[in-house]
């Protein structure tokens, strides 16, 4: 690998992922604010103020430190992709031995060159950012697991959006583009027999917010936004009903894909030295995300616990936000079909190429 990866390979990274668009806090502080958005958003500032991710610096912590005498680095993102992991981090605080040292960012860019570094071992990103990883690290990436279906929904006030092509003809309010929400929104209208360039017209935001906005000023209007903030504009517009659900939408064109938020992504130097480690995480990971699913009330607690997002929005939208833990073969297929789709529009999406089977860390 060389040894610098310059900044035109972050500026592909930034561009490819979903983003938080919160604050930048640590989780070590219970009360810090919670984030009023998700993964989805557009990282376009980030491209200017982040320098260039170097490789992986041989003077940070070796595999084996981080297995045997110190926690597991273990990172992710405000919004869906660390709900799941609430309740192992209570878990994990409570123990008389703590296993792993847990860090939730606002943003790929944070998370990026910690894990290229080895300041990571673990972390949940976006589904196409670990494919550019992968690329870009000739191979040093690999992907775990699915922590977080679609987490995107078309939402209006009124009751005139009921199936895709009711879209047609309409003004659709959107952040994200230039990124997967994007990807996504084009190419359910286009195979609905929609041209995103011609049959509607989307008027892209920088923040989620101005979506809002735009929603309660502007008549007969639609929006595309991402839970948890889709809660959140429910509490700020009267009537404001989900219309569409993406991934639902996704999945009756039954192409054989799923539309894919995050996944668990491991240094591959880690999971080569710590194949026990990686089995053990997996397996309290799906716990965890099991009492997230079953239990929504208490894991909104902890899900404001560790600033991720207020609790009283946190019960309300983690039943929608998909949550799951797909490993093996059912997680290849998932991920597999999700990047071709993506490839297909835009190669630089997924970092230029589709990753090999390297990139899938199968539990032998």
């Amino acid at each position: 690998m060389k040894k610098k990866i310059t900044s035109l390979f972050l500026a592909l990274v930034l561009a490819a992922a979903m983003t938080g668009c919160s604050s930048s806090d640590n989780n070590s502080s219970p009360s810090s604010q919670a984030s009023s958005g998700t993964e989805s958003s557009s990282v376009s500032s980030a491209v200017s103020s982040t320098p260039g991710v170097p490789a992986e610096d041989s003077s940070q912590p070796s595999p084996e430190s981080a297995a045997s005498g110190e926690k597991i680095r273990v990172a992710a993102l405000k919004g869906p992709t660390a709900m799941g992991l609430v309740k192992l981090m209570d878990d994990n605080d409570h123990s008389e031995a703590p296993q792993y040292d847990f860090s939730i960012y606002a943003s790929p860019d944070e998370i990026t060159p910690k894990l290229v570094q080895g300041e990571l071992d673990l972390a949940a990103v976006p589904a196409n950012l670990a494919s550019v990883l992968y690329n870009k690290t000739e191979g040093k990436i690999q992907v775990l697991a699915v922590n977080t279906l679609g987490v995107l929904y078309i939402v209006e006030s009124g009751d005139s959006v009921n199936t895709v092509e009711d879209l047609r003809g309409r003004t659709i309010f959107a952040s994200g583009k230039g990124s997967t929400p994007e990807y996504a929104l084009n190419y359910m209208l286009s195979q609905n027999g929609i041209d995103p360039e011609k049959d509607v017209s989307i008027e892209w935001r920088s923040e989620h917010s101005e979506c809002v906005a735009a929603l309660a000023s502007t008549e007969n209007a639609v929006a595309m936004l991402p839970q948890p903030f889709v809660t959140v504009a429910q509490g700020q517009v009267e009537g404001l009903r989900v219309a569409l659900d993406l991934s639902e939408e996704w999945d009756k064109l039954d192409n054989g894909s799923r539309l894919i938020t995050s996944v668990l992504v491991a240094r591959k130097a880690f999971a080569d030295e710590h194949p026990a480690a990686v089995r053990t995480f997996l397996s309290e990971y799906a716990a965890s995300t099991d009492y997230a699913n079953a239990n929504p009330a208490e894991a909104a607690v902890l899900v404001e616990k560790y600033g991720i997002v207020k609790a009283a929005v946190a019960e309300k939208a983690l039943p929608e936000c998909n949550l799951v833990c797909i490993t093996g073969t059912d997680m290849k297929s998932a991920v597999g079909g999700y990047l071709q789709t993506l490839y297909d529009l835009k190669p630089e999406a997924v970092g230029g190429a589709m990753p090999d089977d390297g990139f899938y860390w199968m539990d032998a």
